[in-house]
């Protein structure tokens, strides 16, 4: 399977306006993949859209990345809609009340699935929450997803960065690493890693960053459900 489990949409304000419904969709249909993710940070108002968008065509598993209050980025993917929809109510909850600055931080656009704006969202999505790695895993487990240390092979809200290690009662399967990663280096220097299932993802924030399909690693992740 060839997939990108890590994309941002309009919505994350550091993502571009041309991160569309359609557009992400079309983009990853022309590089050949099977399935994508979609992962705004702290939020899934978009991922709704992405999945009518897709009319079929393409896998859309919808997702998460939040930021831990230990400063760690942690995918979190899920079988449905509601799944995700009800972890972000609660990810929403945890966020500082601090609202963007467009001017600043980027737009955080709502969109429908023919890439109409019908909102934006006013909460800074960037921030971190007031919740821990093993809060947020619990939450999206209970919500009945996964949750994936997102770049760990990066120094910015990477887990190995920011604590030093993996915590082994967080229960991880799947750690996720930048495009960028050469996978024999990265376990050169980290061997006791090799016990966990690496993605490669493209953390997309922008069209053309979305994963070629020669850059995907094989997966499976029976636990979504991706056929």
């Amino acid at each position: 399977m060839y997939a990108d489990l890590h994309i941002h949409t309009a919505l994350s304000p550091c993502a571009s306006d041309d991160m569309t419904p359609n557009n992400i969709v079309n983009m990853a249909l022309l590089k050949g993949l099977n399935a994508i993710a979609i992962t705004d940070h702290n939020s899934s108002l978009n991922t709704r859209a992405v999945i009518e968008a897709a009319r079929g065509r393409i896998k859309v598993i919808p997702g998460i990345e939040v930021q831990s209050k230990e400063d760690v980025h942690i995918l979190c993917l899920f079988k449905n809609s509601d799944g995700a929809e009800s972890f972000s109510e609660i990810i929403y909850r945890h966020l500082p009340r601090i609202n963007n600055k467009e001017d600043i931080f980027g737009n955080q656009l709502i969109m429908d699935c023919n890439d109409n704006v019908i909102g934006s969202e006013n909460k800074l999505l960037l921030n971190a929450v007031d919740l821990s790695i093993e809060d947020i895993c619990t939450y999206a487990r209970e919500c009945g997803g996964i949750s994936i240390p997102a770049h760990v092979d990066r120094q910015g809200y990477g887990i190995l960065y920011q604590l030093g290690f993996i915590p082994d009662d967080l229960g991880f399967t799947y750690i996720e690493v930048s495009r960028s990663c050469d996978i024999g280096t990265f376990f050169n220097i980290y061997p006791d890693l090799k016990r966990y299932h690496v993605i490669k993802s493209s953390d997309a924030h922008q069209l053309g960053d979305i994963l070629e399909r020669y850059e995907c690693t094989k997966i499976c992740i029976p636990a979504i459900d991706l056929y």
